[in-house]
């Protein structure tokens, strides 16, 4: 048998070996598979991407924020109604109130009006007899109408200017004098405030002599003669 010597690998066989190995990766390539179109698919599909809204066409988020201005404003426009309402009605109750208060002032204006006006009296001896009871009845002084105007038509007819220039009281110097013949004496002793200081004053002198007469007799209505 002849001898095998040792292969010398010359430059075509690593050119021919290079083939071969080149030829062997694209088969296994092909045999395992590259990365398949599906699973290109699923690797694009996991990227996450934003909604891109079409033009004219509002996404979510436009919506939302719109709703939410609208709101704003409808809660805006409530609040600046029941402002101007609440501010309507303090109005109305203030315009109320102050009514209420110049009708109560006029109300009060009206009574002290009346309270200080003067009661009139006939400038005759019935007025002069009423003015008088007025007084008297003021000053918790005792008398009527009926003793008042009984002793005045005794004394002097009912003239306020009647002077006594006969009796004891003349000839002492202080004659009588007035309705009720009182004497000067007697009417500064007796006289009632708020009336003129003038003996022959009808009101003044009636008031004094009914004060006198209360005094010593208790009241004029029990007077019948001189006193």
């Amino acid at each position: 048998m002849p001898r095998i010597s040792t292969l010398r690998i010359t430059r075509s066989h690593k050119i021919a070996t290079a083939v071969l190995v080149a030829a062997g990766s694209v088969t296994a390539i092909t045999a395992t598979g590259g990365p398949s179109e599906a699973q290109t698919t699923a690797t694009r599909s996991s990227v996450s991407v934003e909604p891109v809204a079409a033009a004219g066409i509002p996404t979510a988020k436009d919506a939302a924020e719109k709703a939410a201005k609208e709101n704003a404003a409808k809660e805006a426009a409530a609040k600046k109604a029941a402002t101007v309402k609440a501010a309507a009605e303090k109005a109305t109750a203030e315009k109320a109130a102050e009514k209420a208060r110049s009708e109560k002032q006029a109300a009060n204006r009206s009574t002290e009006r009346k309270a200080v006006t003067p009661k009139k009296y006939a400038n005759n001896l019935d007025g002069w007899i009423r003015e008088s009871l007025d007084i008297m009845k003021k000053k918790n002084i005792p008398g009527s109408y009926e003793g008042l105007h009984r002793n005045i038509m005794r004394e002097s007819s009912g003239n306020p200017n009647a002077v006594n220039d006969w009796d004891i009281n003349a000839r002492n110097g202080i004659p009588s004098k007035g309705l009720l013949q009182v004497i000067q004496p007697t009417f500064d002793a007796y006289h009632v405030k708020g009336t003129p200081k003038n003996l022959t004053d009808p009101v003044a002198n009636i008031t004094a002599a009914a004060n006198y007469a209360a005094d010593r007799y208790g009241s004029i209505d029990n007077v019948d003669s001189a006193y």
